[in-house]
């Protein structure tokens, strides 16, 4: 946590949050008290409507999700154009994000970077949109949940086992682990594993384009 954004929970009225009681452990570690309301993905738009009034009421309003920034692959965004479009300002406080804490450590990320977020839970579109990003050329990161990450591994070192992948679990937590490798080696070290807990972001190295002959002569 940086001191804006504790010193932003206590100066707000409200405290919109995905997950009531994640968000309560927090305030009571800086002991923090504040009205919570739960603004979740399952209820978003109408606790976005009930947040929308208190701040037409003049109260100020700080939203929290459990892990992450909100709007990357956490509620937020749906909040956030309810608000926007009713004209009220909206303030990020920067904060713990997987997405940009593995970028820092990859390394050859190269000038393009795909974020895809979650994949679909099914085997069959799983394996269809990783090897339609891979094919890109380009770096690509994934979020993944425990229970899924050795096929989503198994999925890219069966369409490139060479490919390099950089793995963080837990990432800016307590638990954090950060696994280099190539696919092959790091979905091994996976699958030996008894037990796999916590949240994933993967680093998908891209490979080096070969320019069109055509393409690469001075006109």
């Amino acid at each position: 946590m940086t001191f804006r954004a504790v010193e932003t929970l206590k100066s707000v009225d409200y405290i919109a949050c995905e997950d009531t009681r994640h968000t309560l452990q927090l305030l009571n570690h800086f002991e923090i008290k504040k009205p919570l309301i739960s603004c979740r993905a399952q209820n978003e738009k109408f606790a976005g409507e009930k947040i929308l009034k208190l701040l037409d009421d003049g109260f100020s309003v700080a939203y929290a999700s459990d892990a992450g920034t909100p709007g990357i692959s956490d509620p937020g965004a749906v909040l956030v154009d309810i608000v926007r479009e009713n004209g009220h300002e909206i303030v990020p406080i920067p904060g713990p994000a997987a997405f940009a804490t593995l970028v820092s450590v990859a390394g050859s990320g190269g000038k393009t970077l795909i974020f895809e977020g979650f994949l679909s839970p099914k085997p069959g579109k799983r394996r269809t949109r990783l090897k339609e990003l891979m094919q890109t050329g380009d770096a690509i990161i994934i979020y993944e949940s425990p229970f899924r990450i050795v096929k989503l591994l198994t999925d890219v070192a069966d369409i490139d086992s060479k490919r390099r992948v950089v793995v963080g679990r837990e990432l800016t937590k307590l638990h954090e682990e950060i696994l280099s490798g190539t696919a092959e080696d790091v979905k091994n070290d996976f699958a030996q594993r008894t037990s796999i807990k916590g949240e994933f972001a993967i680093f998908i190295s891209g490979v080096k384009k070969i320019q069109n002959s055509d393409e690469s002569t001075d006109k």
